[in-house]
């Protein structure tokens, strides 16, 4: 039985072949992601997988339901499995706001589903880092989740050289747009060309701005002037006040093709061009209204970053971290009338923090420390019962094979050091 195409396992370290996707890489960027939205004072939401598909359709158009695992359930009701956070975000702001103080900041890490065709650095599912500031229209928001999204790609040891957060404004181009007199109704395909521009052919791109009153060149021209917009100035001095600048430049190339977009937007890209964009984002601040029916009118920023293009990056730059089984001590238990005394001990020691192994059943001591080896754990220990009665335990550093005896009630605390700096018995 094969798993579905664009769909991942993860496997614990070390993986069975190269390809294979890492349980504890997975975790290494939650947790990361996690700890830099918490020092940004973001908290944690998440919402159901599963969503009528009206809350998507609403949002980006009645096409995009090609794109989404959609179907009827058993009730009759249109649903999919989320192909984005956001549109839940914004329901559950709007049924709920009034519970916050302003400005809310919540992060999430969901797991996300298209079904749209597999190519580099874009599967059928992934996980996704969204963080979003809701409530407040003020510059400061965007370069405060700008700043976020710079911390998060440091926080797994990307530097300014690996990576670039590339700004631009849905508003100068909106501006650019009507200028011309162009028709409103077809601006969103007028944005969907210019966020393609990098990825089509020059003669395909300017044979479509043509059909919209545009050319290729003037175009270009535009991107080229990159005036900054009066709130992008703001975000360059505010992140500069900060010490960000080198992570950031003004690129009127990023659009971002999404409809619901209406001020600054952003996109992280690395520095070389070898992958898709990182990350990206921008200002949405009529969303909350639409989806709420009027209800609920609040200007919002957020951005998202999925892990499959940011885990191609890390192993790319060999930055990809080595991960251990993290086992502190294995007990060895060579004489099985102190099974019970060493299972005693060993709970007591999980229950002070330490991962412990053991074997489950009677084994060979030899047997025992080459599994510990495996393991790759820094110290072994056993048992030793003195005529007195009296609990010893002879605890071991692999590395040099020193050893020293001690009580066995002081074992957990000798092990929450470095045994190896102790002086030998």
């Amino acid at each position: 039985m094969e798993r579905l195409p664009g769909f991942r396992d993860f496997y614990p370290e070390p993986l069975p072949e190269a390809e294979a996707w890492s349980a504890e890489l997975r975790r290494f960027l939650f947790e990361a992601w996690r700890g830099v939205a918490r020092r940004y004072g973001f908290r944690e939401y998440d919402a159901p997988p599963l969503e009528p598909l009206e809350l998507f359709t609403l949002k980006s158009g009645a096409e995009i339901a090609g794109q989404l695992y959609s179907f009827a359930d058993k009730g009759g009701r249109e649903v999919a499995l989320r192909p984005e956070i956001t549109p839940s975000l914004a329901r559950l702001v709007a049924a709920r706001e009034r519970h916050y103080k302003k400005p809310i900041k919540w992060f999430a890490i969901p797991q996300l589903f298209r079904y749209e065709r597999q190519q580099k650095g874009r599967l059928r599912e992934h996980f996704q880092f969204n963080a979003d500031l809701v409530g407040e229209n003020d510059p400061a928001a965007d370069a405060e989740l700008v700043a976020l999204l710079i911390d998060s790609l440091r926080a797994v040891g990307l530097t300014a050289q690996d990576f670039v957060v590339r700004l631009s404004s849905r508003q100068a181009w909106q501006e650019f747009y009507t200028h011309r007199g162009a028709e409103p109704a077809r601006a969103l395909d007028f944005f969907q060309v210019v966020d393609k521009l990098e990825r089509e052919s020059p003669e395909a791109s300017d044979a479509k701005l043509k059909t919209l009153g545009f050319t290729l060149e003037e175009v270009r021209a535009f991107i080229a002037a990159a005036q900054p917009t009066a709130d992008l100035t703001r975000i360059l001095h505010n992140l500069s006040a900060r010490g960000l600048s080198d992570y950031t430049r003004v690129d009127y190339t990023i659009v971002r093709g999404l409809a619901y977009y209406t001020g600054t937007v952003f996109e992280a890209h690395d520095r070389r061009g070898e992958f898709r964009a990182i990350a990206g984002g921008g200002r949405y601040d009529n969303l909350l209204k639409l989806i709420s029916g009027g209800k609920t009118d609040l200007p919002a920023i957020g951005f998202g970053m999925g892990d499959v293009v940011l885990a191609e990056l890390l192993a790319a730059r060999n930055l990809r971290p080595k991960f251990e089984a993290g086992t502190d001590a294995y007990c060895v238990i060579d004489d099985e009338t102190l099974r019970d005394d060493s299972l005693r001990l060993v709970q007591d020691l999980r229950n002070s923090g330490l991962a412990v192994e053991y074997a489950l059943t009677s084994t060979s001591a030899d047997k025992q420390l080459k599994r510990a080896l495996e393991l790759g754990v820094a110290h072994t220990f056993k048992l030793e019962r003195l005529g007195t009665g009296k609990l010893l335990a002879r605890l071991r550093v692999l590395a040099t094979r020193s050893e020293r005896t001690m009580l066995a009630a002081d074992l957990a605390a000798a092990l929450h050091v470095d045994p190896a700096a102790a002086p030998q018995s």
